[in-house]
Formats: C-alpha cells, structure tokens, sequence
C-alpha cells in the first residue's frame, strides 16, 4: 500500500472512532443515571481519549506510516471504541434475549479476551519506541511471543465454559464448544500469568536498552515517554494509597478527571516525541515538574506545621484560629520566591550539573571581563569560557583590525 493510502486508511480511521465515540457518549448521555455521576468524567473516557488516541494515531501514521507506534496507538483507539459499543449491546439486548443468538455468542467471546488490545499495544510500546522497530533484531523474538501469548488466551477464552462478557461481568452464556474444564483452565492460566509478567519485564527492559545506546535525538524522545509513565504511576499509586480511587463524591471525581487526563497525556508525549515538535522542551518541562512540585509539598508542610504551632501559642490567648490561617498564609507568601530559588539550585545541581556549572563558568568570565584590560588574556579566557560551556569540535576567534574601517573608506 502507497504512503498516500495508507495515510488516507489511517484518517479513516481516526474520523470514524472518532464519530463512534460522539455516538457512544450521546447514547450514554441520553440513558438514565445517578444522579452522583459526573458529566465530565463521561467525557473523558468515552469521548476525550478514545479521540486523542485515535487523532494522533492518524498523525503519526500519515508522517511517518511505517511507524508500528502509530498502528498500536490506533488499535487502543479502535478497542475503546468497540468495547464501548458490545458493552452498551450486551447491557441492553442480552436480557431481553429469550435465547442467545449467534451474534450474541461472538460478541460475549470478544468482549473475553478484548482487553488484550489494550494491554499488548501497551506493552509493544516501549519495546518498539520510537522508531518502530525493536533496539535491536535479537529482541525481535519477545513481539513474536507476545502474538504467540494472545493467541493462546484467545484459545482458552474459546473453549472456556461459559462465556464470560468482561464489559458485563454478571452475564454468562451457555459455550456449544466449551470443552476446558475449571482445573485445567486454573493451570493454563497460571502459566499464561507468569509468561505474560516476564514478557512485561522484558518489554520495560528494552526501552531503557534502547536509551543506554540511543543518541541525543532519541533520548529525548524516550524522555517524553518515561516522564508521561512517572506522572500516570504517581497519580495512580498517589490515588490508591490516598484512597481517592475508591472514595465517592467530590474527591472521586477530581481524582477521575485528573485520571482521565494523565491517560490522555499519552498519545500526546507520544506524538510529541515522533514528531519531534518541540522535543528538546523535555528538560525544561522535566525540571519545573521537579521543582514546582517539590516546593509545593515544602510549603504544604511550612503551612501545616505553622498552623499547628501557631494555634498551640494563640488560641489559648485569642479563643479563636483565624490569626493562625492569617499568619500561616503570609508566610508561605514571604517563603516562596526564595525557597523556589533555593530547590531549583538543588535540583540543578543535583540533576542538571552541566548546566550548572556552565552558568557558574559564565558568571566567572562576567566578572572577569569586567576588569580584564588586557586583549589577549581576555580572548584567551573567553576562548576557554565556549569550550567548556558549548563543548564544540573547534573553537576560534576573529577581531577585526583597528585600521580596517579607515583602509575602506579611503578605499
């Protein structure tokens, strides 16, 4: 297939998961409800990520169609999709049903083993980014066993007794071709279980591979990547360990959409890093997370413990905490710019020391020059200043003669 089609199949497709995805989540808007639920939340899952999946997908693949990273991140979106609609089939038409039909059949034995179409483009990912391809052709084996591995649990979900629907875990059919029994499918799958994390580890692996021998172009890209992986697993371990993934109400919701929002960030480091649009912005974006995000958690605890402190002393002698809030307030308003200035030289140092060291050598030559009079020493040290700042293969220096410009207007 020519790049052109292949682009045009590619927008096909992103167009079409997109309009299934505005069907999916009217139809949801439309039915019935608690009242609890957030629109927004809706939003983001039927409608937001699917889209995002779906559109830079298509991008990816129009640029670059030999790209695999780009069919992977189209799979994720056709999945979301199609599982949205057999759930929303099967919730509705299955309990009306006086006998299952063939279409139901097939569609309660897709919805068993659809989940690993979102769960083997995701572990392809790291072992084919960014290029596409494995690091190197000996890791082509670990994708010819992940096929092999869905292929097995696709056969065990085959001839498994009954059908179990994953969108509809309470709904069961009756298989005509069930044949494994519930001790040989408990083996099978155990085995299948062990197989599938050693294929995890060794996908990881393979990505941190690829970064030790990748150049400068291509860590920045596994940057993008590895930074939008640490903000998913903070927010979703931070979720579980705070409890907001199983509270109900405000909480839930917040941590839903913040949630929601980390998964979309996905497609979107993805396609940043493929395309390399604003990819060396990565560092920038690395270092303010670290630096923001540390000084918000110091003064977190700075406003705490003044509230503590300050209350233990004012309460017993004001009757009342609002000096204490007060107080604590303009102290973080006093503490922030210099306690920013002061964690963003830790975390430069201690990250970023090139940098570092390169804006003290430059500070150095700024007071140097200003009392430098001589010209050679001064050319000399600004010489070394590029050298060891920019590191470049040649270092040289033209100046202009003192005569040049009368020579040429005589001229």
């Amino acid at each position: 297939m020519s790049n052109k089609r292949t682009a045009w199949l590619a927008w096909a497709l992103g167009g079409l998961t997109a309009c299934v995805a505005v069907v999916l989540f009217a139809t949801d808007l439309l039915s019935p409800k608690p009242s609890s639920d957030l629109l927004l939340n809706d939003a983001l899952f039927v409608l937001f990520i699917p889209v995002v999946f779906g559109m830079v997908a298509a991008l990816i693949v129009s640029r670059q169609p030999r790209n695999t990273i780009g069919w992977l991140l189209m799979v994720l979106a056709v999945q979301g999709v199609v599982v949205g609609a057999i759930q929303g089939y099967i919730q509705r038409i299955a309990p009306s049903a006086p006998a299952p039909t063939l279409p139901l059949l097939l569609m309660a034995w897709f919805s068993g083993w659809s989940w690993l179409l979102l769960l083997f483009p995701l572990l392809h990912i790291p072992l084919l980014f960014p290029n596409g391809q494995p690091p190197t052709p000996r890791w082509r084996w670990v994708s010819r066993t992940a096929i092999a591995w869905v292929v097995l649990f696709i056969l065990i979900e085959t001839f498994d007794q009954p059908l179990h629907a994953n969108t509809t875990p309470d709904f069961t059919l009756h298989n005509p071709i069930g044949l494994l029994g519930e001790d040989m499918k408990g083996v099978l799958l155990g085995a299948w279980i062990v197989g599938l994390l050693l294929l995890t580890v060794l996908c990881v692996a393979a990505l941190f591979v690829r970064y030790r021998r990748a150049n400068a172009t291509e860590r920045k890209q596994i940057k993008w990547l590895l930074y939008t992986c640490a903000v998913f697993l903070v927010i979703y371990v931070g979720g579980i360990v705070l409890g907001a993934s199983n509270a109900t109400g405000l909480i839930a919701d917040v941590w839903n959409v913040i949630f929601g929002l980390s998964l979309g960030a996905f497609p979107a480091a993805i396609g940043i890093a493929i395309l390399r649009y604003r990819l060396y912005d990565i560092d920038l974006i690395i270092r303010r997370t670290l630096v923001y995000s540390t000084l918000t958690l110091a003064l977190g605890l700075v406003y705490l413990g003044c509230i503590v402190l300050l209350q233990q002393l004012v309460v017993p002698l004001v009757g009342g905490s609002e000096l204490a809030i007060v107080a604590s307030t303009l102290a973080i308003a006093v503490l922030f710019t210099p306690l920013r200035r002061r964690i963003q030289t830790v975390i430069d140092r201690r990250f970023y020391r090139r940098k570092y060291d390169a804006a003290k050598v430059l500070a150095a030559f700024g007071a140097t020059a200003r009392d430098e009079t001589d010209l050679e020493r001064l050319t000399g040290e600004m010489l070394r200043v590029v050298d060891e700042t920019v590191q470049p293969e040649f270092v040289g220096l033209w100046l202009r003669e003192p005569g040049a410009d009368k020579q040429r207007g005589a001229m």
